[in-house]
């Protein structure tokens, strides 16, 4: 007889309630939205190679101005509970609905800059507030 447990065993509900209450609040917000990018068709940003088109989803971390070579650009940081990315429109001082904890999703070409990953100027649709 083996000690080790059975790994094809379902698990129970009560076994799954004790997981989720006994994991950090960030943890479930990086599973929910790594689920929502796999129910969406989406790739996730965490397997985005270098000058691959792909459509991405996630949360809104961060909104802000920055200017690149005296253009403006409004930058945000797009997580989707498997790695971030920097989402980039050059020429845009702000964009109705782009905010901090807004879901959205993006299309265009990853490219890598100062090793993180970057997508310059996406189509981008907002989904949903109730979806929230």
């Amino acid at each position: 007889m083996s000690a080790a447990p059975r790994s094809d065993k379902p698990v129970g509900r009560f076994r799954r309630m004790f997981d989720r209450l006994s994991t950090s609040q960030e943890d479930l917000e990086s599973e929910e939205l790594r689920e929502d990018a796999d129910t969406a068709g989406c790739t996730r940003i965490g397997d985005c190679q270098d000058r691959q088109v792909v459509s991405v989803t996630g949360t809104l971390r961060t909104v802000t101005l920055r200017p690149r070579a005296g253009v403006p650009a409004l930058e945000a940081e797009l997580f989707d509970g498997s790695a971030a990315l920097d989402v980039v429109w050059l020429g845009r001082r702000s964009i109705v609905g782009i905010e901090p904890g807004r879901k959205l999703i993006a299309s265009g070409r990853i490219s890598m800059s100062h090793g993180r990953r970057v997508l310059f100027n996406p189509k981008y649709e907002l989904r949903p507030l109730g979806r929230e």
